[in-house]
């Protein structure tokens, strides 16, 4: 039997600042009260630029490929720096 795997936000917060080169990300183990670990993450990241939601998602998923084998959910923004500064000033 494979030990389980623990997954902490902030090991994939590190991951997707690094692979990313993310100006900025949030992680929220969203796993309390559900059956298994759930993560969401907000990411905001120059490499977004140009690239469509859908794109943006596969860069994120590629980056965490081992680390979602053991997700059993995982919500995601995906915002380009620009995106993210226009909804700062909108607060």
């Amino acid at each position: 039997m494979e030990p389980a795997v623990v997954l902490r936000a902030e090991a994939l917060r590190e991951r997707l600042l690094q692979g990313l080169e993310a100006e900025h990300v949030e992680v929220e183990d969203t796993t309390p009260g559900r059956c298994a670990t759930s993560f969401k993450v907000l990411v905001v990241s120059p490499h977004f630029r140009g690239k469509a939601l859908l794109q943006r998602h596969r860069l994120v998923n590629e980056l965490l490929s081992e680390e979602l084998k053991h997700i059993h959910a995982f919500e995601q923004r995906t915002l380009t720096p620009e995106q993210w500064a226009k909804e700062q000033e909108a607060k």
